[in-house]
């Protein structure tokens, strides 16, 4: 999973949908999130609701604290308690390196990458387009989940 970190509503729903569709309960289901705010955090509590196993990958020591707000702290700490395994990049504190090594070790644990994306680029290094590009590149199935003519802010 990779994604914006705030979502328009529509977008929500979007990924949300589309995650209930693709990934029923009961399935064996195995997502691999970082937990940052937003799309990530989205992602993980559909994994824990659909009864699969969510592996946490962590970009840096001290991530939490580079979370946007206490909503988001607090979710990133529950979720992170329910996680199967949790895994910190060796990076003391957030940077855009820690975000890069980070996504891209992502990508190689996984077979398909959901990105609930716009199609920008990255705002930063590390950031989903850089994701997307990484996945890609190595061939791995890659769903852009976004609604047409909705602008993140």
């Amino acid at each position: 999973m990779t994604g914006h970190r705030i979502l328009p509503p529509s977008i929500v729903d979007c990924a949300v949908r589309h995650w209930s569709r693709v990934l029923p309960p009961g399935a064996d289901l195995c997502g691999v999130s970082s937990l940052a705010d937003g799309a990530d955090q989205l992602f993980a509590t559909h994994i824990l609701a659909s009864g699969g196993v969510l592996e946490v990958l962590l970009p840096c020591e001290g991530f939490a604290g580079s979370l946007l707000g206490d909503d988001s702290r607090a979710r990133f700490e529950d979720l992170r308690r329910a996680a199967a395994s949790v895994t910190t990049m060796p990076y003391p504190e957030p940077s855009e390196q820690a975000f890069l090594a980070a996504g891209r070790a992502l990508v190689d644990r996984c077979d398909h990458l959901f990105a609930v994306w716009d199609g920008r680029p990255a705002r930063g290094v590390g950031g989903t387009g850089d994701v997307v590009a990484y996945a890609r590149a190595r061939g791995r199935q890659v769903t852009v989940l976004w609604v047409d003519g909705v602008h993140r802010p």
